[in-house]
């Protein structure tokens, strides 16, 4: 959710002023169709199901105790694409790492955040372009995790918050005139759009 919507939940003023979602590198080229036919193996709507703490590290000076990531179980809703050699497949539901908590020395619980890019958590669904790894399913990158509540693209769960149509109208106004990214693209789409959008770059 880097171009338009940021800036609007950071006061208009840039990625870097959003504590913990500033912009971040993509592990795999992550912005486009091509993109996402390229190195994913596979591209699903999905939705959180469960999660738990893991991967603990604690610290014995500073103001933070410790941090954890969660381990999220999803369920697969849609498999929207696959590659014609996916390195694993993908089942009816799948297990994902995802940024945590960081919890400090006073006893607060504070949510931790990927770069640029939904949190996913319970309660929302989301478009994702998966690859897997050695350290099992990943997204290719922020462009390939997109909020998907109803079904709609750019509508849910961004960096822990949750973006209303409104929130997305008004950021589409700090949006990038050269942003050419996939997740733009789909902004208030459906699945329909996604299938239609990897199809045409499949046969460029």
């Amino acid at each position: 959710m880097s171009r338009p919507v940021a800036a609007v939940l950071a006061g208009g003023t840039g990625l870097t002023t959003v504590v913990g979602c500033g912009m971040g590198g993509d592990a795999y080229p992550s912005q486009t169709a091509k993109d996402w036919i390229t190195y994913a193996d596979h591209v699903v709507v999905a939705t959180p199901t469960q999660e738990r703490d893991a991967n603990r590290r604690d610290f014995t000076q500073g103001a933070i105790r410790y941090q954890v990531d969660r381990a999220v179980t999803f369920r697969t809703d849609n498999l929207l694409w696959s590659s014609r050699h996916p390195a694993k497949a993908i089942g009816k539901g799948f297990d994902m790492t995802a940024p945590g908590w960081q919890v400090y020395t006073s006893g607060s619980r504070v949510k931790r955040t990927a770069t640029d890019a939904p949190r996913l958590e319970t309660g929302h669904t989301y478009l994702l372009a998966l690859r897997w790894t050695d350290d099992g399913w990943v997204t290719l990158g922020e462009g390939a995790a997109v909020p998907f509540d109803d079904h709609t693209g750019d509508q849910g769960e961004w960096c822990g918050r949750v973006l209303s149509k409104g929130d997305v109208a008004r950021g589409e106004r700090f949006s990038r005139s050269d942003d050419d990214s996939l997740e733009k693209a789909l902004l208030g789409q459906n699945e329909q759009a996604v299938t239609r959008e990897l199809e045409r770059a499949g046969r460029q």
